[in-house]
């Protein structure tokens, strides 16, 4: 595939991932094309539904089988702005996704060739395309940003405690 028209779905997917942190939800975005047409876009929504499975990549492989009327996805190519955790791996390995590209690496739950590689396991019945790092400062940086604006909130909500026990 083309390397601009990668950035530019990557973007779409970062979009997707901005609207989730303006929900204060871990800023995570899909999108899922076909052929050049996008066909779904999604985001992380766990913390608003508290729900284990709303994440970005399951929830657009929902709205791209909707779209699609089949469960079958084999001709789409799924970006995401961090690279798959086992769960998601999981539904695009059995929606048959033919390529997958992220932007962040996740080393502590990757499942798409950091941590593991589910994506490529020839012990699976279908195998995907994998790109890695696509847009790789700009999804990592959004992640880091976000989690060091609540592990500073945190810091401040504890100086704050101690003071009011002080008063």
């Amino acid at each position: 595939m083309d390397q601009n028209l990668d950035e530019y779905f990557m973007k779409e997917a970062i979009k997707e991932a901005k609207r989730a942190e303006e929900l204060n939800e871990v800023p995570i975005g899909a999108v899922i094309v076909l052929g050049d047409e996008i066909i779904s876009r999604a985001y992380n929504l766990r913390e608003s539904q508290q729900k284990a499975t709303a994440h970005a990549e399951l929830l657009a492989i929902d709205e791209a089988c909707r779209v699609r009327g089949s469960w079958r996805l084999e001709d789409v190519t799924l970006y995401v702005t961090l690279e798959p955790c086992p769960m998601c791996c999981g539904a695009i390995i059995l929606s048959r996704v033919k390529r997958v590209v992220y932007g962040a690496a996740d080393p502590k739950g990757g499942c798409a060739g950091t941590f593991m590689n589910l994506l490529q396991d020839e012990r699976f019945n279908h195998q995907c395309e994998l790109t890695k790092g696509v847009l790789e400062d700009e999804c990592g940086g959004m992640l880091s940003s976000f989690f060091r604006g609540i592990r500073k909130r945190r810091k401040l909500a504890k100086k704050r405690a101690r003071e009011a026990q002080l008063e």
